[in-house]
């Protein structure tokens, strides 16, 4: 259920706001990637979580893309 209303949220947004959220989603990965790499990351499972609301931003991205064709 959780992320049903995040992607109802995601498509609720603007284009700009979409593009706003893809870049602090990639800043989060990077430095999660980066913590894990010189052991300071506790919960891992936040790296797969945060690839997958990536994953979701550009879907939603390119069916809004698409819809407007």
């Amino acid at each position: 259920m959780k992320t049903n209303t995040y992607v109802k949220d995601l498509k609720s947004q603007s284009e700009a706001q979409l593009q706003e959220s893809l870049v602090a989603a990639k800043k989060e990965l990077f430095n999660l990637r980066f913590q894990n790499a010189t052991n300071q990351l506790d919960n891992t499972s936040r790296i797969k979580e945060v690839r997958k609301n990536i994953a979701r931003i550009q879907t939603v991205i390119t069916e809004k893309a698409n819809a407007a064709e």
